[in-house]
């Protein structure tokens, strides 16, 4: 492991950087690909988990949703482990990068994870009561199924508000993971540390990634479409670029990824 950054020192990046984590990103998916699609496979299981398995099932749906966050951090810490053994020239075998991510479980990156859980609870009861306070509380027995229900003044006012306050949350989630998320997995830091650094680097260089969120979120919605099958691509994609990103956020480490 690597020891502690200067947390006063934040990079400041461009489009252009954005553009080449991207570059890199893509090109360890094509180097590693069968990591890539290992990793992605279980994202795509939960997604149709959460589909046929908590269809109608109160009890499967809160138990899969609530647990994926707890479980994402260490999937992406898997694509990252990849991205660090591919730009670092390290070997590059199956059982290292799992158990790497084995042994994440007892440093930094649970704290995030349950972090995660935590926005992920705010969030759906902000969405329930914004549901209440604007649909009335009736609706909460059972939310109208139709179309019409929601193609008038309060319910176009309804998603309008869900979106806006769900894109405030997401975006700051975002914030606080984007960078501290492989910081914990290179360096040794305590995740409020890495979410503050992170918080800080997002905010200093605010449009990349802004424009960085909206395309993950873009790509994501839409390799939802073909039964989740486009996230065998972009979700590899995704989090190797993510590593590469991180990288150029780091005052050492800045120059040419990959």
């Amino acid at each position: 492991m690597n020891p502690s950054p200067n947390l006063r020192d934040v990079t400041r990046l461009t489009l252009s950087d954005l553009i080449a984590a991207l570059g890199a990103g893509l090109r360890d998916f094509v180097t590693a690909p069968q990591y890539g699609l290992f990793f992605a496979a279980v994202y795509v299981v939960a997604g149709f988990a959460l589909l046929f398995l908590g269809a109608g099932l109160f009890t499967w749906t809160l138990t899969l949703t609530l647990g994926f966050p707890l479980l994402a951090p260490f999937l992406a810490v898997g694509l990252y482990e990849v991205s660090r053994r591919l730009q670092d020239g390290g070997t590059l075998r199956f059982a290292d990068v799992l158990a790497v991510v084995w042994q994440e479980r007892t440093r930094q990156i649970p704290w995030a994870g349950a972090m995660m859980l935590i926005f992920f609870l705010f969030w759906s009861f902000l969405a329930h009561m914004l549901f209440a306070l604007i649909m009335g509380p009736a609706a909460l027995l059972g939310p109208p199924d139709d179309l019409a229900s929601y193609l008038n003044g309060r319910g176009l006012m309804m998603i309008g508000l869900e979106l806006a306050f769900g894109g405030v949350c997401a975006f700051l989630l975002f914030a606080l993971t984007a960078i501290s998320l492989p910081m914990l997995l290179e360096r040794e830091v305590d995740f409020v540390t890495a979410m503050r650094f992170s918080l800080r680097f997002t905010r200093t260089n605010i449009r990349v990634m802004a424009v960085w969120a909206g395309l993950i979120a873009t790509l994501t919605i839409a390799a939802l479409v073909p039964w989740f099958l486009g996230l065998f691509i972009v979700l590899p994609v995704l989090g190797h670029a993510s590593w590469h990103l991180y990288r150029r956020a780091l005052p050492s480490e800045q120059g040419p990824v990959g």
